[in-house]
């Protein structure tokens, strides 16, 4: 997170890539962690920044970390090097994406 600009809403870095297709609220990335927080209706999530408001968004301070769930698997592949495996609150592992592993696919 990285501005707070009312007690609801606030803006985080980043927030995600949309999926290709038309860009309907089912190919939007998603705020999945903390739980309570959603995108704004009149602006989903973005590349540089994402604003978001929730019963949530209170409790968050400058640096705080928000997790988006993307639908495609394939915007992040194109984009990160590796998927980290989650299990409950622990990272457990690490795959590379063909990214990570020096591909790429058009």
């Amino acid at each position: 997170m990285v501005r707070k600009p009312a007690a609801d809403i606030v803006t985080v870095l980043g927030g995600g890539w949309i999926a290709s297709g038309p860009p309907v609220a089912s190919r939007q990335p998603l705020p999945v962690w903390p739980a309570g927080l959603h995108t704004l209706g009149r602006e989903g999530a973005g590349e540089v920044q994402t604003p978001l408001q929730g019963e949530n968004a209170g409790g968050l301070r400058v640096g705080d970390r928000v997790w988006f769930r993307h639908s495609k698997s394939g915007e992040l592949a194109e984009r990160v090097d590796a998927y980290q495996l989650i299990e409950g609150d622990r990272i457990v592992g690490a795959v590379p994406t063909y990214r990570g592993e020096g591909r790429a696919f058009l």
